[in-house]
């Protein structure tokens, strides 16, 4: 009963920092083990840890204890720093993901099979910031803790989820901030980086906050934490080898628990690399236009590398299904650890996803969403998303298990029954939407089969049958082919205040008329702020709607390549004589940015002159609308 006594006495003292206590006296060799052990599972249950050991490298291979550890998995760049929030009303792009998305994220990859997520770097200050763009290096030696904070939590979902997290220390490219910044906050240039002893010793100031850190979450030491695969030198570097071995040199002065990956920008390996006794993994990317080519490349590195280092496939993507599936193939039959592809998103907090068009996808591939949907057809990814899920478990020696019934999904508020939006479930197809009028029920389904990727940054669903000033509830349920959630939670009462025409523009179905030369675009998405369809309209030309009554208020969302007498407006009772009215004009505008943005301009039209059933839209110069909502009618009339 006293080692008994000893032991829970012992297990109540373990620290918050995440570190078990050793024993406090003297005991046997086998007792002492026995408290040691148990103080660790008590500290993984009492913090939801899911691991037993760090990553180790043994003969070119990984190792999760005496287990060889291999993965196909996922990049997800959204995972610590969001630059994908293109709602129209944004000024920026970037904010922190909350705990839900960093949740959705890993809960995606563990369902796809995949046991590991690339995240990008650590986001540095750029001059051309506002002050409410979140970043986590504000200067040399400077820190955001709010930013850091995000970190914290999603180390602590990955604890929670199984999923180990590959994350590179410094960015080369200046889209979220990096080798260009560090310069820049010293007033040098950037190919001073690498051989400044300055610049050298501020990014070294990162590594070491950032491997010292103290998870506000968790109590452990980021060096301490063992959801960290490795850590990377940073993110498609051109760093001279010098400046590795010392990189990596100083990481593992800090750190001894965790290995480290050169993040050196090629799509063949580097002898010098290999040969550096501080590198513990090699890593090359790959976006070839041809699978021949990148197999051909990567084979060439496997017989380079001849087993020396643990080689990983950092990033490839852009191919056709047919060509992944024979590049996964090779990897799983020869010597490399593990792959990921670029790149996966998560659901959005307000709803549906976060959508990122890729420069390098030739106009036509996107992020992908798991599992895939009708809106990713254009480049197959629902036979994409079967296919890695496939090879995840394939390469882990394991059967690919079927699919979970998903779990209930979170109704949002709704204060406008035109205006439906949840926070998504991991691995829904497809939702139904119910309406009663009672808490109680009735339930009515008005809503079948809908998707949370068809619409970009928009409101999911509309009720098209809501009768003006009557009252309802709503819930929605998730649904894939392995059955059907749990109903939502409730919202409601919620007052229909008017019937609610809304054109995503996805044809020509619901405009009255048109004039002049118009098309649908489903180009260029990003700089449309990520809109899949849009009308474009050249100069002169003329869009006219119709509702079958009054008209309330219209809303235009457009894009131009002009912010002044871009358009004019008019309303009709007969549709034969029209009135001039005057518009509320928001431009939200953040300039070209990294991405030759359009700018997106809002016209808030309101009916003041009378019973109007007739919206004429006149194009002073060429442009494009990506949504029209006329609201009309309402209970009094």
């Amino acid at each position: 009963m006293k080692n008994h006594s000893y032991k829970t006495s012992l297990l109540a003292k373990i620290p918050k920092s995440g570190k078990p206590l050793k024993p406090l006296m003297k005991l046997p060799k086998c007792c002492a083990k026995i408290v040691w052990s148990l103080s660790i599972l008590c500290l993984c249950v009492s913090q939801g840890l899911s691991f037993e050991h760090f990553i180790t490298t043994k003969d070119g291979k990984l190792y999760d204890g005496d287990h060889e550890f291999r993965f196909i998995s996922w990049n997800i760049p959204n995972l610590n720093f969001v630059e994908d929030e293109m709602a129209f009303e944004k000024k920026h792009a970037f904010r922190l993901p909350n705990k839900y998305e960093l949740t959705d994220a890993m809960e995606s990859v563990k369902q796809l099979g995949g046991q590991v997520i690339r995240t990008y770097t650590i986001p540095v200050l750029r001059k051309s910031d506002t002050p409410d763009i979140p970043r986590y290096v504000l200067g040399p030696g400077k820190f955001d803790e709010t930013s850091f904070k995000c970190m914290d939590t999603m180390l602590a979902v990955a604890n929670e989820a199984g999923i180990r997290l590959i994350i590179p220390l410094l960015n080369n490219w200046k889209w979220m901030g990096g080798v260009p910044q560090y310069a820049e906050f010293r007033g040098k240039d950037s190919k001073d980086f690498w051989s400044d002893p300055q610049l050298i010793a501020d990014f070294k100031k990162t590594i070491d906050f950032v491997l010292n850190r103290n998870n506000t979450v968790t109590g452990i030491k980021y060096k301490d934490d063992q959801a960290i695969l490795c850590w990377e030198t940073g993110n498609e570097l051109y760093s001279p080898q010098q400046w590795t071995t010392e990189i990596c040199k100083y990481i593992k002065s800090i750190d001894q628990n965790h290995l480290v990956m050169d993040g050196f920008h090629a799509n063949r390996l580097k002898q010098e690399s290999i040969d550096d006794p501080y590198v513990d993994i090699v890593t090359t990317h790959h976006y070839e236009s041809h699978a021949g080519e990148l197999l051909h490349n990567v084979r060439e590195n496997i017989n380079l590398n001849n087993g020396k280092k643990v080689y990983i496939l950092g990033e490839f993507g852009f191919l056709s299904t047919s060509s992944l599936t024979k590049i996964l193939d090779e990897i799983i039959a020869k010597d490399i650890a593990g792959s990921l592809i670029w790149s996966l998103r998560s659901h959005r907090r307000e709803g549906g996803f976060y959508w990122h068009s890729e420069p390098l996808g030739m106009g036509l591939y996107k992020a992908y969403h798991f599992l895939g949907f009708p809106s990713g057809n254009e480049y197959d990814e629902i036979n994409i998303m079967r296919m890695m899920r496939q090879k995840a478990f394939q390469i882990r020696g394991l059967a690919e298990p079927g699919p979970k019934i998903p779990e209930s999904p979170t109704l949002l508020p709704i204060i406008d029954v035109a205006k439906i939006n949840w926070q998504g479930s991991v691995g829904t197809s497809v939702y139904d939407i119910e309406r009663s009028l009672s808490l109680q029920g009735p339930w009515q389904k008005i809503g079948y089969n809908i998707s949370d990727a068809k619409y970009q940054y928009a409101d999911l669903f509309s009720d098209e049958t809501a009768i003006p000033g009557q009252e309802y509830y709503y819930r929605i349920i998730a649904k894939n082919s392995a059955g059907d959630s749990a109903p939502s939670n409730i919202c409601g009462p919620v007052k229909c205040q008017n019937y609610c025409l809304i054109d995503h523009m996805e044809n020509f179905g619901s405009f009255y008329d048109a004039q002049g030369k118009y098309e649908i675009r489903t180009d260029n998405d990003r700089i449309f702020k990520e809109d899949m369809s849009r009308l474009a309209m050249e100069r002169d030309g003329e869009l006219v709607y119709f509702v079958a009554e009054n008209i309330q208020t219209a809303k235009i969302y457009s894009f131009s390549a002009d912010q002044k007498k871009v358009m004019e407006f008019y309303l009709s009772r007969d549709g034969q004589n029209y009135q001039a009215v005057e518009a509320k004009t928001q431009n939200y505008s953040f300039g070209k940015g990294d991405y030759n943005y359009q700018n997106p301009i809002l016209y808030t039209i309101t009916n003041k002159t009378g019973h109007n059933k007739y919206l004429k839209i006149r194009f002073c110069k060429a442009a494009q609308i990506s949504k029209i909502e006329i609201k009309y009618g309402n209970e009094n009339n």
